[in-house]
């Protein structure tokens, strides 16, 4: 069976991006844990699906989307914004150990839509935030393998996701 539309692929893999000159690690998938989804109905990039099609089970894949594929797009200068310190206060309280540089802090915007920032920078009136997504502006390299592939039932083709061990499960 080979990797093609209306099948439930388990992949793994790592994923690594090059960070001005260094390649670094930024998730490995387990034969424990796999990537699974269902091929063509993913919602993941083309360009992610088009590298995989036709592979059979066990097939290594190495590929790079590159920062306009990935669906992560450029960097945004203007996603990073100085924040006044005392939006962070809870209760009067400025918490340095949880408002520190390099921490992810929920967030929402004044439409109530909810976002990560990362903390850049804290000085005595303000925080700087990255709202970029951590991925943005980087090329994603792959490297894995073909863990399993199967036919998708009915059910998760009108679902359009895959059900049961790796998806989605319904109550």
């Amino acid at each position: 069976m080979k990797v093609s539309q209306n099948k439930v692929v388990s992949l793994t893999y790592e994923l690594s991006v090059n960070d001005g000159g260094e390649v670094l690690l930024v998730e490995r998938v387990t034969p424990e844990q796999p990537f699974v989804y269902l091929h063509g109905m993913s919602g993941l990039p083309e360009k992610f699906e088009l590298a995989l099609e036709n592979l059979e089970h066990g097939a290594n894949f190495e590929f790079v989307l590159s920062k306009e594929e990935s669906g992560y797009g450029e960097f945004d200068e203007t996603a990073i914004v100085e924040l006044p310190k005392s939006v962070f206060f809870v209760d009067g309280i400025f918490d340095e150990e949880v408002i520190a540089k390099g921490a992810f802090i929920p967030m929402s915007d004044q439409e109530g839509n909810k976002m990560q920032g990362l903390v850049v920078d804290v000085n005595d009136d303000f925080v700087k935030m990255d709202f970029n997504h951590p991925l943005a502006g980087k090329d994603l390299m792959f490297a894995g393998s073909v863990h399993a592939i199967r036919e998708a039932s009915d059910e998760e083709l009108d679902h359009g996701h895959v059900h049961g061990e790796g998806g989605h499960h319904h109550e």
